[in-house]
This record gives C-alpha cells, sequence and structure tokens, in this order.
C-alpha cells in the first residue's frame, strides 16, 4: 500500500463514517419530532436522560427498540467513532507500509483517544 492509496482509503472512510452518523442522527431527529411533537418544553428546568440514553449499551439497546433518543445518540456515537476508525485504519495503513515509526506514533494517539473516551465524564 503506498501513501496515496492510503490517503483515499482514510478520506473515504472518513467521508462514510461522518454521512452515516449524519443520516442516522437527521433519522432520529425527524423520528423524535414525530414522537414528541405534542410535548410542552420547559426551559427553567433540566432533565438529563436516563442510563438508557447515558451508556453505550443503553443506547445501542434503546435505538434497536427505535427510541428515537437513542438514535440521535447511537448516530452521535458513530461521529465519535469515525476518527477513531481512522487512527486505526492508519495503524494498519502504516503497518502494511513497514513504516515503524508511524506506527508507533498512530498507536500512542489511539491509546490517549482511547483514554480520553474510557475516562470522560
Amino acid at each position: 500500500m503506498d501513501d496515496n492509496r492510503l490517503e483515499n482509503v482514510i478520506g473515504n472512510l472518513l467521508r462514510t463514517g461522518v454521512l452515516i452518523a449524519a443520516a442516522v442522527v437527521f433519522t432520529g431527529g425527524v423520528a423524535y419530532l414525530f414522537q414528541h411533537h405534542h410535548e410542552y418544553v420547559h426551559y427553567q428546568t433540566f432533565v438529563p436522560g436516563g442510563d438508557n440514553v447515558r451508556t453505550v449499551a443503553g443506547i445501542v439497546h434503546s435505538a434497536f427498540h427505535l427510541n428515537s433518543a437513542g438514535i440521535i445518540q447511537l448516530g452521535l456515537l458513530l461521529l465519535i467513532a469515525t476518527p477513531v476508525a481512522r487512527v486505526v485504519m492508519a495503524i494498519a495503513g502504516f503497518a502494511l507500509e513497514r513504516d515503524r515509526l508511524y506506527v508507533v506514533v498512530s498507536t500512542i494517539v489511539l491509546a490517549v483517544l482511547l483514554f480520553s473516551l474510557m475516562h470522560a465524564t
């Protein structure tokens, strides 16, 4: 694999990931408007979502049960996963090119990304 091919693959991965995430969020947004169009919104108080939209397992479960908030959150998870997938693809591409320095650097970047995602509050 040469540099141009790797750039094209990564570019297509990013483009596809963002478009899929946008389509999922849009679909969830439209479903949310249909499901909740009659509700009155109280802007004075903030009510956070339940565990079904705050944990990865809850989001996936909620989305597969066609809960509109879960679908929106799933789209946002896909959007967050897109740059992580880009780094994984870069590691694989650099490994195929036998470029050890960039494999190590990309692995460190992936570790930092995963650490920050796992320990975010």
